[in-house]
């Protein structure tokens, strides 16, 4: 025990050597700035698109920067801003953009008016599942792509979470055929919006906390959000009794931006801190919402209609995806170039994915 004790404190003063700049190469030491220097107080201002402390994705954001101050032994503090209290929830993208924020969380898909190709970083309709959309982001060139773009915006993207499939939103009248759809006003951003927008809704996008306003008094006629625990939370069965299955957001990934010079700025190991709380966020986000789920759905009043669209509707649906894909891709080269990204690997996954778990849950019944 004697000689473990020496060996440790041995490596703690060496530790403290290199801290000090004895030991680092004279290349390290010209290029490092202030924050290098571990042990030095670094404070993060980030702003999210969701009200105070919102269940499962704010909490979540909550937790993320309480683990990096812990996992920082308290030398990395992000302060969590709702919206509004900075920034309004729709410009947090611009603010971090623009270094007034250091960092945010929020939906990727809100930004398509930024570039086309932002959607598809939040997920595609009738695509990929949340464990699919992460596994092509970090292994199969979705990354890369992500923050060669939003570099051009002087931000830095990470993975913030993600809310597993969503269901097809609240309508206040059934869908009983493709002629329903005309002329309704529906809360659903992305591409499931412009697909939508194809099958005769006109889309509109709001933050969460107008949606229910605005269904109650009839502003929009349907709304989708992600799933009966937060839908719930947010009373949309109280204004729209009919609940539709999903089909737009398999797997709608959450980001957690920073503002690249900031980024850069930060030592390599808050950064590695932070990519390690990001990641950790990120599963308990998916099993939290898996869970919550199950418990709500358990739960639906009896006056809420769970329903599926019908075959018409989803026909038309897949049909209006082909082109929207088409014609975006003829407007953006990166719209291209992440779609041919993303499709490579989805054709790459799906004979694996159909012999293993789409076989095995059909098995299971």
């Amino acid at each position: 025990m004697e000689r473990r004790d020496f060996l440790s404190a041995t490596a703690l003063g060496a530790g403290l050597l290199t801290l000090g700049g004895c030991h680092r190469p004279k290349e390290q030491q010209s290029t490092d700035t202030a924050e290098h220097y571990r042990g030095k107080k670094v404070t993060l201002k980030l702003a999210t698109s969701w009200p105070a402390h919102f269940p499962i994705m704010g909490t979540g954001v909550d937790r993320f920067a309480k683990r990096c101050y812990e996992l920082s032994g308290g030398t990395l503090e992000i302060k969590v801003f709702a919206k509004n209290i900075l920034v309004p929830a729709m410009q947090v993208f611009d603010a971090c953009s623009a270094a007034q924020i250091d960092a945010f969380h929020s939906g990727v898909y809100y930004w398509k008016g930024k570039n086309l190709a932002f959607s598809i970083f939040g997920g595609m309709p009738l695509g990929l599942t949340s464990e699919e959309m992460i596994t092509w982001l970090k292994f199969g060139g979705g990354y890369e792509l992500w923050r060669e773009l939003y570099g051009k915006f002087n931000l830095y993207p990470l993975i913030g979470g993600t809310t597993g499939p969503q269901m097809g939103g609240w309508f206040k009248k059934p869908i009983n055929s493709l002629a329903d759809l005309k002329g309704l006003k529906m809360r659903i951003p992305g591409l499931g919006g412009e697909v939508m927008k194809r099958l005769g809704i006109n889309p509109v996008l709001l933050p969460a906390g107008e949606i229910y306003t605005a269904l109650e008094r009839g502003t929009i006629d349907a709304t989708e959000w992600v799933g009966p625990a937060l839908d719930r939370m947010m009373g949309f069965d109280k204004a729209a009794h009919y609940y539709y299955t999903g089909w737009h957001e398999p797997g709608s990934i959450l980001e957690l931006t920073f503002n690249k010079a900031r980024w850069e700025k930060l030592s390599p190991e808050h950064q590695a801190i932070i990519t390690a709380a990001a990641e950790e966020m990120t599963g308990t986000m998916l099993q939290e919402f898996r869970y919550e789920n199950a418990k709500a759905f358990a739960s639906l009043p009896s006056y809420v209609k769970v329903m599926s669209f019908p075959t018409e509707v989803m026909n038309a649906a897949k049909k209006a995806l082909k082109e929207v894909l088409a014609k975006q891709s003829q407007e953006s080269t990166d719209f291209k170039r992440v779609l041919q990204s993303y499709e490579a690997f989805a054709k790459l996954n799906k004979p694996w994915d159909d012999i293993s778990t789409k076989n095995f849950l059909e098995i299971r019944g």
